[in-house]
């Protein structure tokens, strides 16, 4: 990229008139510390996958490479076929060799990501019920230099662990084809063989330790030693997290005066169709009969416009704003490739980080919508009236996915998305509320060069007036 050439404070662009912007670095956090273990801590039936599935998910959609380890799954790769709890009495010395050869190969897996794929994070899911395997992992971690968190979830509800058991043990591979009460019991005897051994994180011998304890699903909480940024988010994070069954509908606004002629961003009313999506978005949310539903927009006077229609409070964020698009505000595509075709290039080959001139990237987004996903996590029932950019990095979050996809997952106008939280994932409902709205997704075209004709730059540019 040349240095500026031009640069405008405000106002429209010459028409002709080609403009190169240079660019800040990214403001998004970078974690360049020693790698971080995460191990996780308790009996089974405990929470330990769900938390670490979520974890990691959280993770890597704020920037932090992450990834799971399972040494469950290491065992069922090692014993190709489950028998019973009797695999996992502590006098059963085959099994006992077994289980730990399972540890140091997820250990030696685990050195591998760190080294070879520049991983940041990883979570080492296993029950790591007894002092001797926590040894092993801390041993581990000292020779490569490589911080250790631990998180141990406790619990003695049993209610919370027949749930538990119900919604995903019996699902598990070692359950596969058995009667459901065979299975039950097998479990709760395989519980029994982890208690014989099981020695929780001591508060006074393991005071050395960096470490959150969590009790009954997050009745209450105990940390111990947190060392450093990436370990406080963790902690604040588990923190905000609970398993109370609920719904989280995501939906854009109603179609806007500037949807309409193909604009970007501004911050325009709501046209003819959009205000009858408001209308039937209200009959929708009636019809559903959500207990204690909050309602979030935007800023921005769309998003206001379509709430004020379902006739109920509702709360602002700013954080919600669409992404801001800088120079390129209230242009249409056809003007950013005609005035800034380099930089309308640059966006199509990296759209995730690319950061529009004097505006946003959605690498910044995300950094900018945490605190939300932060309260989407500690509430219930939610309703979020947002913009497309934005629904895109909420839904990336739920859905897990990537930075790669995030920028190009569909959401049209007029559709209402209902998340519902499952035991590993997310459940989506999507539902057309039957009034028509042009369609603002562009996908990724072929030809992402710099030196692309226009034509080739605009293939996938939606049609509209």
């Amino acid at each position: 990229m040349k240095p500026t050439e031009m640069t405008q404070d405000g106002g429209g662009v010459p028409v002709g008139k080609r403009l190169r912007f240079q660019r800040p670095y990214a403001s998004v956090p970078q974690f360049t510390n020693s790698p971080t273990m995460i191990v996780m801590v308790g009996l089974p039936a405990r929470g330990k996958t769900y938390i670490s599935k979520k974890l990691t998910r959280y993770l890597n959609w704020i920037g932090v490479t992450t990834k799971v380890f399972n040494v469950g799954q290491y065992r069922r790769d090692a014993t190709r076929a489950y028998n019973s709890f009797e695999f996992f009495k502590p006098d059963n010395a085959e099994a006992m060799k077994i289980r730990k050869a399972c540890a140091i190969a997820a250990l030696k897996d685990v050195w591998e990501y760190f080294t070879s794929e520049q991983g940041q994070v990883v979570v080492f899911d296993a029950t790591n019920t007894t002092p001797q395997r926590r040894e092993l992992i801390l041993s581990f971690a000292k020779e490569n230099s490589y911080k250790v968190f631990f998180v141990e979830s406790i619990c003695d509800d049993p209610e919370i662990i027949a749930e538990n058991i119900k919604q995903v043990k019996l699902s598990s591979p070692d359950y596969i084809d058995c009667d459901k009460d065979e299975a039950v019991a097998d479990f709760l005897k395989r519980i029994e063989c982890y208690k014989l051994t099981y020695v929780a994180l001591d508060d006074n011998k393991d005071r050395n330790l960096s470490y959150i304890k969590i009790f009954n699903v997050g009745s209450r909480y105990l940390v111990n030693h947190v060392q450093d940024h990436i370990q406080s988010r963790i902690v604040y994070y588990l923190m905000n997290i609970h398993v109370t069954p609920r719904s989280i509908y995501l939906c854009r606004h109603g179609e806007s005066e500037l949807n309409l002629v193909g604009r970007i961003g501004g911050d325009s009313g709501l046209s003819a169709r959009g205000a009858k999506f408001a209308s039937a978005l209200q009959t929708y949310v009636r019809k559903q009969s959500i207990s204690e539903l909050k309602v979030w927009t935007s800023h921005m006077k769309r998003t206001i416009q379509t709430a004020e229609a379902l006739g109920v409070a509702y709360e602002q964020w700013k954080a919600l704003n669409e992404i801001d698009a800088g120079v390129c505000e209230e242009m249409s595509y056809e003007e950013i490739q005609e005035n800034y075709p380099e930089e309308f290039a640059l966006r199509d080959q990296d759209k995730y980080r690319y950061r529009y001139p004097k505006g946003e990237s959605y690498e910044d987004l995300v950094q900018r919508l945490e605190p939300v996903i932060m309260e989407l996590e500690r509430q219930e029932n939610v309703l979020v009236i947002c913009h497309q950019a934005v629904m895109r990095c909420l839904l990336a979050y739920f859905l897990d996915k990537s930075a790669v996809e995030l920028p190009y997952l569909k959401c049209p106008l007029h559709t209402v998305l209902k998340l519902t939280p499952v035991a590993y994932g997310c459940k989506v409902e999507s539902v057309f509320l039957n009034i028509e709205a042009v369609n603002t997704h562009r996908d990724k075209p072929e030809n992402v060069d710099v030196d692309r004709e226009p034509e080739e730059a605009l293939e996938t540019v939606p049609a509209h007036i």
